[in-house]
């Protein structure tokens, strides 16, 4: 269902595996037409059960509550794969703003040193780092969201795929052939003063392919009209999935899909943690624009893209298309840091 305050729409996914083919029909017009307007919409009634998504919600609250020495067990550069915990500040996504109130831990499909992939030193291949403290339990149900968030990805894929007029199929060998994706745990700290420069996380759009937020009942997660510049609360819904397009698959579609602007401002006295599960797909896939969209549509309003005018991008190797991203969002912190 639309919402009246042109924030992003809430719609029911049961019907995408239901018999009603009409009501699927409909809800995959609304899932497109969500991807080329602000690129943002909520998912209620999908696969992933709303007891592990308590479940992870509450992991997520058990590891920050621990002493910051016991989290450093898991130090983020204590390894090559961009596995484990990162502390508050580290990361500043949008310029000219403070470090981003957030500490985060991250995760990925569980592979040890000896592993193939590993060894060929495929993208976001490694080993994840568990804190000891927690034991079996908080891995566990790690491992479970995230084997049920990427099978919820690939259903939005197919999702994706018929509303662009294609075959049901057309992703598979993006999305089932060796897909990357990164899950991580955020919590934010109550700030409800912030200042004018300060924020939860900073203005940014997501790097990959499509993202799956978790949110909790405090709130936070703002989406910007990019036409008007208003900022649209994306109030949360219980069970419900907060799904958005990233820059690969904007790119991918030749800015047919919108990857948009959004930002967190935590400004309750509340901690308030979310459980964003950002899916890549095949990161030795290579990039080129998706049959129907080669004519770019108008994005004059928006920051990001090169010139407007017909045409496609060139193609691109989605690994090295993310990494160039995601350097640079690190590297606006190092100054700081001097």
């Amino acid at each position: 269902m639309a919402t009246k305050d042109g924030a992003p729409p809430v719609l029911d996914f049961s019907a995408f595996h239901g018999s009603d083919t009409k009501a699927r029909e409909q809800l995959i017009a609304d899932i497109n037409a969500a991807c080329r307007d602000k690129g943002f919409f909520q998912l209620t009634n999908t696969s992933v059960p709303r007891e592990l998504q308590d479940r992870i919600l509450a992991a997520a609250k058990e590891f920050f509550d621990l002493p910051l020495d016991e989290k450093m067990k898991c130090d983020l550069r204590s390894n090559k794969y961009h596995r484990g915990y990162e502390t508050l500040g580290a990361q500043m996504l949008e310029p000219g703003t403070t470090p981003d109130k957030k500490e985060a831990i991250y995760f990925g499909e569980d592979l040890q040193e000896d592993h193939p992939r590993v060894i060929a030193g495929d993208y976001n291949c490694g080993p994840n780092l568990y804190p000891p403290s927690l034991g079996q339990a908080f891995r566990d149900t790690c491992t479970e969201y995230y084997a049920a968030a990427m099978a919820l990805a690939q259903d939005i894929m197919v999702a994706l795929a018929l509303g662009l007029g294609l075959e049901p199929t057309w992703f598979d060998s993006f999305v089932r052939v060796d897909p990357s994706a990164t899950l991580r745990l955020i919590h934010y700290p109550p700030t409800p003063t912030l200042g004018a420069n300060e924020r939860g996380v900073g203005a940014h759009r997501d790097f990959g392919c499509v993202t799956l937020l978790l949110q909790d009942a405090i709130g936070g997660l703002q989406v910007q009209d990019e036409r008007t510049g208003q900022w649209l609360d994306v109030t949360p819904v219980p069970g419900a999935f907060v799904v958005n397009m990233g820059n690969a698959m904007m790119r991918w579609t030749n800015h047919q899909f919108t990857s948009n602007t959004h930002r967190v401002m935590n400004y309750s006295t509340h901690d308030r943690y979310s459980v964003p599960f950002f899916f890549n797909g095949n990161a030795k896939h290579v990039l080129s624009t998706i049959p129907g969209c080669e004519t770019r549509k108008d994005t004059s309003d928006r920051a990001y893209g090169p010139p407007l005018g017909e045409g496609a991008y060139e193609p691109i190797v989605l690994r090295d298309f993310l990494f160039q991203q995601f350097t640079e969002s690190y590297a606006r912190v190092q100054p700081q840091a001097a």
